[in-house]
């Protein structure tokens, strides 16, 4: 838990040192995207045209952008931080889906969520401040480009923590494989390269867009500026001035002049005018820049402007305003950033689904191995490109050889310790079989002995006369009773014979067969008789179930995991004596239950953790744990069936083996 707890302050880190390292980009990177004028970044000159400078605008924004933003992450991965604080032994299975999807659609989210805040703040800005609606386009375009870039590589800084959360939904549920979505590998890899390749061509398109319109501005500047060197403007009149600046031909018919005296300002059309900053600009700058005279920031105008001095000795600023963009230069990068887009959105996309058929193909192909019973006899993936992707395929190959090799190996062993472990209990076995045995044999030997003499009888009174008919009778009477113990004799003894011949047999040679209640009943009394009466212990056998019941598969192996569980219960006593082992036969829906259980000294929890997933023991040196590993297998493989245990330290163990009817 404290590494995830760690991963979650590694993403709010990587995030908000994200967004601090975006605001400082955009105070540098966003006067050269916008074209700001030269100069016009100095604190002394914005401290006069806005009421902040643009280093505290943008500490000020930039500090309430990153509280907001560590809000957004706090909302957008809600489930993933308290999935990290949460008890991970009391997490549903619905909640851990949950989780899997936050982190799957996080890049996507925190990209929509940032250019929403975004774009509705500068909305509302730029509202406020009246702006052009051409300049609202660029600013935005250059805000959309940063925060694309940033919520881009926002994903891939956390990438690796949001692998660390996925992992960790595996170990706490290794079932999970689920998708939270089917997605196209084509599309994503559009989604998540396009928007990148789309920032690159705006800003580029923006760069070119603020060369050009520098340059064409320059041009202008040094036609009004050689123009004016030329004429003689000191020492007249103010209708001289306007009659003189009259006579110079306008580069464009959207030029004008104008003449600032003292507060009044004339232009040489009705449309003229001139912001407060510009003027604030030439009054700071117009000596520095050689009378090139910038309008506000972002907004493509721009102006030549001289100081002269009229007859009656006063100061006027004269100059020629003009723009430095056209619709046709707007058009051309509008154009090329367009189809710039949509050539690479149709190569992107032939591309990336060319790759995605190739990968589709490998799934297919898996799937097609995964349904397979046996994984490791299916055949080699045909290799179809010499790439990442063909070197994938034949990394799968190996593992498939490799896997082929080790299940082969493994169940070369298994069978091995298969074998001897059910040799060792059926000669456990066959010791107690041999002393069941000796009883109905010493009783037939009996039985034979007292036949031998019926019949020495019995010829001796042929033609006896004082033998009569009623000893006869008698003596035939003797005969039959002992030949009914001999035949009850010898149906033990078969029955005994059949149990052993049956757990004698090779597991490779199961069968399934129909079995009732009553004949497993019967074959585990006859085969646990010895060692339970050795042990001196007790076997209950309750049968709350039809006795006619009928369980379908092979009944030696149901017989050896009974016999098994029985054992170690025994075991489970420890030398005690007169105690007792519950055989219960229960039903439930459709389902027979099986239960053994002790009252014995019952299993710690380092036991019960491993217990059924590896081979555990509590014999120690005398056991090896496989008995019950395997007969957990054998209830799995051979009956479609199930074995739960309940157990409390110091009370006993009980064992369930759930059989479906």
């Amino acid at each position: 838990m404290e590494n995830l707890r760690k991963v979650k302050r590694n993403i709010y880190l990587k995030l908000i040192f994200m967004e601090v390292a975006v605001v400082i980009l955009m105070r540098l990177l966003v006067p050269l995207l916008a074209n700001y004028p030269p100069n016009s970044e100095v604190p002394k000159f914005q401290k006069i045209i806005e009421p902040i400078t643009h280093n505290m605008q943008y500490l000020i924004l930039g500090s309430f952008g990153i509280i907001l933003y560590i809000i957004f992450i706090h909302f957008l991965l809600k489930k993933v931080f308290n999935y990290i604080n949460k008890d991970k032994s009391n997490i549903s299975f619905q909640e851990i889906e949950n989780v899997r999807a936050e982190c799957f659609n996080f890049p996507k989210r925190i990209l929509f969520v940032q250019l929403i805040v975004i774009i509705t703040v500068l909305i509302i800005l730029f509202n406020s401040m009246s702006l052009d609606f051409h300049l609202i386009i660029k600013f935005l375009l250059i805000y959309f480009s940063f925060f694309v870039v940033t919520s881009i590589i926002s994903s891939i800084l956390v990438k690796n923590d949001m692998d660390t959360i996925l992992i960790s939904t595996y170990k706490i549920n290794n079932n999970y494989t689920k998708f939270v979505k089917n997605k196209k590998f084509s599309r994503e890899l559009i989604n998540n390269i396009l928007p990148f390749f789309t920032v690159i061509i705006i800003t580029i398109a923006l760069l070119g867009y603020s060369k050009s319109t520098s340059s064409i501005g320059e041009g202008i500047y040094y036609y009004y500026k050689v123009t004016l060197r030329d004429l003689n403007l000191d020492n007249l009149t103010l209708d001289e001035l306007k009659n003189k600046l009259n006579t110079i031909p306008l580069k464009s018919q959207n030029d004008y002049y104008f003449i600032k005296h003292n507060d009044n300002i004339y232009y040489s059309n009705n449309t003229g005018s001139i912001s407060n900053f510009f003027i604030t600009y030439a009054d700071f700058f117009i000596n520095k820049t050689d009378g090139r005279v910038y309008e506000y920031y972002g907004i493509d105008e721009e102006g030549y402007v001289k100081k002269v001095s009229l007859k009656n000795g006063d100061d006027v600023y004269i100059g020629f305003k003009y723009s430095t963009s056209n619709k046709e230069l707007t058009t051309y990068f509008f154009t090329i950033a367009i189809t710039s887009i949509w050539i690479y959105i149709i190569i992107l996309t032939l591309w990336s689904k060319n790759t995605s058929q190739n990968i589709e193909k490998i799934t297919n192909q898996l799937s097609a191995i995964a349904k397979q019973k046996d994984l490791y006899k299916f055949g080699v993936l045909p290799i179809t490109s010499n790439d990442e992707i063909g070197r994938l395929t034949d990394a799968f190959n190996q593992i498939q050889k490799k896997t082929k090799e080790n299940i082969e190996t493994i169940q070369s062993n298994q069978s091995q310790l298969i074998e001897q472990e059910r040799l060792a209990s059926l000669g456990q076995m066959i010791g107690g079989i041999a002393h069941n045995l000796k009883t109905p044999i010493m009783s037939i030997s009996g039985a034979t002995e007292a036949l031998k003499d019926l019949s020495d009888e019995l010829d001796q009174s042929i033609g006896n006369p004082i033998v009569t008919n009623e000893d006869f009778h008698d003596i035939v009477n003797d005969i039959n009773s002992w030949i009914i113990k001999v035949k009850d004799y010898t149906e033990y003894m078969s029955d005994v014979i059949t149990a052993v011949k049956g757990q004698a047999v090779s597991l490779s040679n199961d069968s399934e067969i129909n079995f009732t209640i009553s004949e497993l009943i019967k074959r585990i009394n006859i085969l646990m008789k010895h060692e339970l009466k050795n042990a001196l212990i007790n076997l209950n056998t309750k049968v709350k179930i039809d006795e006619n019941t009928t369980l379908n598969g092979d009944i030696n192996s149901l017989i050896q995991v009974i016999n098994n569980m029985i054992s170690n219960a025994i075991q489970a006593y420890n030398g005690k004596i007169n105690q007792s082992i519950e055989l219960i036969v229960t039903k439930s829906a459709n389902t027979c239950i099986i239960s053994i259980e002790d009252h014995a000294s019952g299993l710690s929890e380092s036991i019960k953790d491993k217990l059924f997933k590896e081979m555990v023991t509590t014999k120690g040196k005398n056991g090896t744990g496989l008995g019950l590993y395997m007969s957990y297998s054998t209830i799995k493989a051979h009956f479609n069936g199930n074995i739960t245990f309940e157990s409390e330290l110091g009370k006993g163990t009980k064992f369930n083996i759930i059989l479906p009817l």
